[in-house]
């Protein structure tokens, strides 16, 4: 896990000149690596994912994905560079007027010299990877939150990217089918050695599958803390982030050790 296949490199961002949201941001991503990207309201996770994924140019700074500028890359470049990393947006993001198959099929018509038969054989592989085999002629209006969810999973796999951007998968589900899709997403790393960058406010979620948390904060813009879930929920220095990951239930005690 000691090559970085993310790389964000004082980045300040925002959607106005006079707006700034993140102001000099620094972090990389090792590979196989399961990150949380968390924080409270308006402190620019959704903002930094935009960014990192090449959705919208940052103010300052540079983001590298497998040491590849994606902000400085002409059109061609950032074609090729968008190839490495699948996303799962919150809400699905799937077409409503097209079939899971016909969905999942989009990136690799585009973007691969694939035959049908060959698409249509990596799309079942796919679905069968997120627990889905069997799907492939339903339409999203037929499917569950749950369902849903895990479509977009398919979808961002679709290419075999090395690096997967989840953005709240878990957001709007049951205490179950979250739990499931935990399970899936490690799953996932599992079968594919895929990166994984998560964008959720969902602490089971963050409890269950990351390796690393990193949260940001409104009022200073940055990272305020920056390490495994469970270190910083008894150990950091800062009484926001352990009254957050702890529920706003009283602190524990900090004791002073080395991670």
């Amino acid at each position: 896990m000691n090559d970085i296949v993310v790389s964000v490199k004082n980045l300040t961002a925002g959607y106005e000149k006079d707006r700034i949201i993140l102001k000099d941001i620094s972090f990389d991503v090792p590979a196989r690596q399961i990150l949380a990207i968390l924080g409270g309201s308006g402190c620019g996770k959704s903002t930094l994912l935009k960014h990192i994924i090449g959705l919208y140019k940052p103010f300052s700074g540079d983001v590298l994905i497998q040491d590849r500028s994606i902000v400085r890359a002409g059109e061609n470049e950032r074609r090729s560079i968008m190839q490495a990393f699948g996303v799962a947006y919150q809400g699905g993001a799937l077409f409503r007027s097209l079939t899971l198959e016909e969905n999942i099929a989009l990136p690799l018509e585009e973007y691969t010299p694939l035959s049908r038969e060959e698409i249509r054989d990596k799309v079942r592989e796919k679905l069968a990877l997120v627990n889905l085999d069997g799907y492939q002629d339903y339409m999203p209006s037929d499917l569950s939150g749950g369902m849903i969810k895990r479509a977009a999973f398919a979808r961002a796999l679709a290419l075999d990217p090395a690096i997967l951007f989840f953005d709240e998968p878990s957001a709007g589900l049951d205490p179950l089918s979250s739990s499931s899709l935990d399970r899936l997403i490690l799953d996932i790393r599992e079968k594919t050695c895929a990166t994984i960058v998560i964008v959720t406010h969902e602490l089971n979620s963050i409890f269950s599958v990351a390796d690393r948390a990193l949260m940001l904060s409104a009022e200073t813009r940055g990272i305020i803390a920056d390490g495994k879930p469970e270190f910083l929920r008894v150990h950091s220095e800062n009484n926001f982030v352990r009254t957050f990951l702890n529920r706003g239930k009283p602190l524990p005690e900090i004791s002073v050790r080395e991670e």
